[in-house]
């Protein structure tokens, strides 16, 4: 295990260290730690990232999300919860899903798993990491329902903030940017049950 005290210090261990996970502090002098983060997510890095923050507005933890964190921890937390969220991203199945280095294809709509982007045809399609990560799930275990909570659980956060309105959000986002690029919008509903794609 090894301590950075500052952004550019975390900067050299990960690029010269493969680490299972990285807990990250936002507050951390030089360069922060959404900044790192970015960083780290445009560069292909995709270690589990757990942030620690005493920003605790659901607005806060949608953005550490969506650069690209696996969890949010609010502070002050006990070293029992840190654990078990450490525990939880490491199992969580879609990040092996990122170490695939393949590309997914339904028809003319490819998901590149390597750099974690989506076009149709030639257009890029521009994701946020949450719907991004979703629409990859969803197309990798096509025909398989997931329920809200499986999809908080699996592919947004185990934060308590997060909502089955928040989900909602996210697949009402990730059709409409579908289908602004004239591309299927393929995401069904399964009222009751959840969100599938089918075979």
């Amino acid at each position: 295990m090894d301590q950075a005290f500052d952004g550019q210090q975390a900067e050299q261990y990960i690029a010269s260290v493969t680490y299972d996970a990285i807990i990250l502090d936002l507050m951390i002098p030089k360069v922060d730690g959404l900044t790192l983060l970015a960083q780290l997510r445009r560069s292909g890095n995709t270690t589990r990232v757990l942030i620690l923050s005493a920003r605790d507005t659901l607005d806060d933890r949608i953005k550490g999300l969506d650069i690209g964190a696996d969890d949010y921890l609010v502070k002050p937390f006990s070293f029992e919860e840190l654990l078990s969220r450490l525990r939880a991203i490491m199992r969580r199945e879609l990040t092996s899903a990122y170490a695939d280095k393949g590309a997914l294809n339904i028809g003319e709509l490819k998901i590149d798993t390597h750099t974690r982007t989506v076009s149709y045809k030639t257009d890029a399609i521009d994701l946020t990491l949450s719907e991004y990560v979703i629409l990859e799930l969803l197309v990798r275990q096509r025909g398989v329902v997931f329920t809200h909570e499986q999809l908080i659980d699996k592919v947004m956060s185990t934060e308590k903030a997060v909502t089955r309105n928040a989900v909602e959000a996210r697949i009402s986002s990730l059709r409409r940017k579908l289908r602004s690029a004239n591309a299927p919008t393929l995401i069904e509903t399964r009222r009751g049950f959840g969100y599938f794609i089918a075979r």
